[in-house]
Order: C-alpha cells, then structure tokens, then sequence
C-alpha cells in the first residue's frame, strides 16, 4: 500500500501544498453528517486534505492535526468486513475515519503519530520498511517546521556614486555584521557608516551601553539636488557625508565617536624555513638583535685623520694622534715622529717664507711658532 502511493504522489504533484507524506482512500463522517463519505485522503505536512477522487487537483475540505487529542480502533461493525475504522479526536470535535483494511489502517496510525508526535511510533504491527519510511516522515517534518532564516543584507556595493570623501568610519558590511564589528571592538569607537539594505541608501550604525549592549540604526539618503538626509521624524540636511557624522556627534554631545579600526601589524619577523633534514617547512621567528649600525669605513693609507688646525695646536710638534680601533681601548695614543733631515728643514723654512707673503693674522703667528721651535731643533742638532 505505501509502494502504491508513493507512486501516486510521484505522478500528479501539488505544488500550492505541504509535501505529501501518504494518501489513499478513506471514509470519513463529521459529527454532524450522517453517513460516511468515501474520499481521497492526502497527509500533507501535519493537515488532511480531502478530496472527490485521485484526479482533482482542488481538495474539498481540510482537517488540521494540531488539535491532535487520541486516535483508537473503532470496534463497530462495518458492511465491508474487511475493512476498519477509527475515531480520531481533535479539540474542534470526533471524526470517524475508515480504512480499507486493518494494515491501511495501522499504516494511516502510524502516519498520523509520525508527523504530530514527530517520532516513530513503537507500539505499533508495522514491517521494519515501513518504520524506515516513517523516519523519513519525521525527518522531512522536522526540516519543514524549523523558522526561515532572516534573509541576508546584500552584499553587492552601492549603486548611488558617494559625494565628496567618503569617511573614515565607513565599512562595507551588513547591519549584523556592523553590530558584531562594534560589539567586539569597543575600544575602536561606537559610529559606524555602511551600505543600506537596498543598496541605494546608506546607514549609520551606532553601539551603546545600557545592561548591555544597545544598538541603533539610521537611514541616510542622497538627495537629488545634492547632499545627505538623516531620515529621522524632523530630517537633517547635510552638504556631505562628514557633515552627517559632525552632526550625529553633536546632537550627542560627543558620546559617539567613529569607528576607526586599525588594521594589526605585525611585532615580530617571521620567515618560513625547511628542515635541512626531513625537509619540513615551518614558520621561523627571527632572534631579536640591537639595532643595526653601519661599520665605520678605516681612514685611507697616507693620508691623515686630522685637520690642520688641530696639528697646529697640537701640544707637541713632533707628535701624531692615532685613534684606536679596539673596542676595549678608545682614547687618543701620541706617538713621536722620526727627526726630519736638515734638507727638509731648509725646505720647510722657504716653505714658510712664502707663508710669510699671505698677509694673514693666522699665518703670522704659525709661522713664528714654527720659526721658534725649528731655530731650537737646528740648535741642538749642530
């Protein structure tokens, strides 16, 4: 019987609905009506419909099981003796039902439990098929009973160009996702601007606290002419979008504050590294070191690492200063120069003989110390 309408449904469905779970034949008496009348019974969701013949495509009454009480054997007699009969109790009244035999009976039971208990009923002489097909029942009623899901905010951009420099609390996110954008990063301000639900408008959403979290949404709209409206009971003109913010934030007196997430950066350099043994790649945090300094290039050979006018006032002619490269020793070392020959004594004395020619303060007075003390070396040389 169940393979038989199986195959009925599957032949003629009815789209306007719920999904058919079982059909057939049934003789069914109101309490009102006098006689049994034969119709063709459809279980669709938890609702009997009923209709003249297999064929009709408009049911002619409907019983609905959510009023559900009992349903029992009725023991009177029928003139088909095969055939047996119920009595199914609702809160509106008693209806008496009639199967064509006693194992169409027990499947209409336990189709009936099925979809009102949303459980397979065990006390019932079924075959482990049709318990097979009584879970499915229950399954697809379970599925069919639970809420819609509120229908997601689009995610296409804008489709109105945006005047001016758009702000910096702006996000293109949906109004739940503005609410968990604001409730996890408080820290970050509590004004967030964002697309509209229709995708021509915009939105503020705001965040407060009150025993908990309090959210507020606002429409923004463009106007023909130019500028923003704050769609409230009296709407606020604004030339731009940062008008709209400016505004928002004084008419609360600065409690809310755009939204500026900052974006993390990193604190450490990490690098991916393969084991040189068994090859593996791994993700590497570089050593922390002091900060980096160039190497000082050494002095030319040569060529003298002091100037002039710190030879000259040098407290010793005939001394060097050499500066120390070793990282323990950072001083000034004197070292005594080799005695010049006479020759180039000589030649330094023409040499200052034409210093004497630039008439220079400077000069002067260079050339007499170093007269003076040349004039002492040549002394003692001799």
């Amino acid at each position: 019987m169940a393979a038989t309408a199986t195959t009925k449904r599957a032949g003629r469905p009815r789209a306007q609905l719920p999904p058919c779970y079982y059909e057939g034949y049934l003789e069914k008496r109101a309490p009102k009506e006098k006689v049994f009348r034969r119709l063709w019974t459809c279980l669709c969701g938890n609702t009997l419909y009923f209709f003249n013949n297999s064929k009709d495509s408009d049911y002619m009454e409907r019983l609905e099981l959510s009023g559900f009480i009992s349903l029992v054997d009725d023991g009177s007699r029928d003139k088909n003796l095969e055939a047996a009969r119920l009595s199914l109790r609702l809160k509106d009244g008693e209806v008496k039902l009639t199967a064509p035999s006693l194992e169409t009976r027990e499947l209409w039971k336990g189709f009936i439990y099925a979809v009102v208990e949303l459980s397979v009923p065990s006390f019932l002489n079924l075959l482990p098929g049709q318990l097979h097909l009584l879970g499915e029942v229950v399954e697809k009623e379970r599925r069919r009973r639970r809420p819609d899901p509120p229908p997601a905010a689009p995610t296409t951009p804008l489709h109105l160009p945006l005047l001016g420099e758009i702000p910096a609390c702006f996000q293109p996110v949906s109004r739940r996702e503005a609410e968990v954008l604001l409730e996890r990063y408080p820290d970050c301000g509590n004004l967030l601007l964002r697309p509209g639900r229709d995708g021509a408008s915009l939105a503020v959403t705001t965040r407060q606290d009150l025993n908990g979290s309090v959210f507020r949404h606002y429409r923004v709209t463009q106007r023909q002419h130019g500028g923003y409206v704050i769609d409230v009971e009296n709407p606020i003109p604004c030339a731009t979008l940062h008008d709209v913010i400016n505004c928002l934030l004084e008419k609360t007196s600065g409690t809310l504050q755009p939204f500026i997430l900052e974006e993390p950066y990193e604190e450490n350099i990490t690098f991916v590294k393969s084991n040189d043994e068994n090859g593996e790649r791994s993700l590497q945090c570089a050593p922390n070191s002091p900060s980096y300094r160039a190497p000082a290039l050494p002095p030319r050979p040569g060529r003298s690492t002091q100037s002039p006018c710190r030879s000259s006032l040098s407290p010793k002619l005939g001394s060097q200063r050499q500066y120390s490269s070793s990282p323990e020793i950072d001083r000034w070392t004197v070292k005594p120069l080799p005695t010049p020959p006479a020759s180039h004594l000589e030649m330094t004395s023409d040499t200052l003989k034409r210093l004497n020619l630039s008439p220079s303060p400077l000069a002067d007075t260079i050339s007499e110390e170093l007269k003076l003390k040349l004039e002492k070396r040549r002394a003692n040389l001799e």
